[in-house]
């Protein structure tokens, strides 16, 4: 619920901490090890763990993460089996916010109000839907903020003044400021460029601005974490499943770049 993700950035703001937030997508390369994945990241130290709802169109996604919802998708994932992973999840980590970010096909599909029902019911925290702009998003965004499941919305290098405005009427959580003009993992942030449109936004919020996109590095994390709020890593993570074959490696090597990234924050 909101109050897990708010709870989580004002704990982190008492001991001068930022907030790691992990992406990977639900299902990729196969259920049992995508849960263990998902359910190692905490103690890696992730902050907020969200969850990528497997698509067959990701637009707003690279290569890297389009691969992972199509492998996915090959190996039988459906939006049930994501709920019921965060069923599993919630069976041992009950203060962990969760996010489920996606497109609104699979959630149309699903039907709104059974999906807004299921993931009251599993505890899902908050909400990104990239392809629902706020003209759009009535039907799920009201219904989320009604019942106190956070509608995170993005901003990016192209959004004006007159348009964050009316983004930042509705949103809750956090905020998601995209840092390149592209698709995810397609190139490096200009972090001065990043820095500048972040200070702007938190003149005009007091809710929490988190960057994602293009953030690839121990580095990049920490130079973003100066100025941000919490930073998204994803296809960093996700080009792990897809650069080794063994299970073992898999895990292995995505516990060890969370808590690099986690010493960086």
């Amino acid at each position: 619920m909101t109050e897990r993700i708010d709870n989580c950035f004002n704990k982190l703001k008492l001991i001068n901490k930022k907030a790691l937030i992990t992406f990977l997508t639900a299902g990729d390369p196969n259920y049992d090890l995508s849960l263990e994945l998902i359910k190692s990241l905490p103690e890696a130290g992730a902050d907020i763990v969200e969850i990528g709802m497997p698509f067959s169109d990701p637009m707003a996604d690279g290569p890297a993460i389009q691969a992972s919802s199509l492998r996915a998708i090959n190996s039988g994932h459906k939006m049930e089996k994501t709920f019921e992973m965060i069923e599993s999840f919630r069976k041992n980590n009950s203060h962990t916010p969760i996010i489920l970010m996606g497109y609104f096909n699979p959630i149309y599909n699903y039907g709104v109000r059974n999906f807004i029902e299921k993931i009251i019911d599993i505890q899902v925290d908050g909400v990104i839907v990239v392809d629902l702009p706020p003209e759009e998003d009535n039907e799920l965004c009201d219904a989320l903020e009604s019942a106190n499941v956070s509608f995170i919305r993005l901003v990016t290098p192209t959004t004006t003044p007159d348009r964050l405005n009316k983004i930042l009427q509705k949103t809750s959580g956090f905020l998601y400021y995209v840092s390149i003009a592209g698709i995810t993992g397609s190139k490096r942030p200009e972090i001065n460029e990043v820095k500048t449109a972040v200070q702007v936004i938190k003149t005009k919020t007091k809710i929490p601005v988190s960057v994602g996109f293009g953030i690839r590095t121990k580095e990049d994390v920490k130079r973003v974490s100066i100025f941000s709020d919490g930073v998204i890593v994803g296809s960093v993570l996700v080009d792990i499943i897809k650069d080794n074959q063994r299970e073992a490696d898999i895990k292995n090597k995505i516990v060890k770049t969370v808590k690099e990234f986690a010493s960086a924050v």
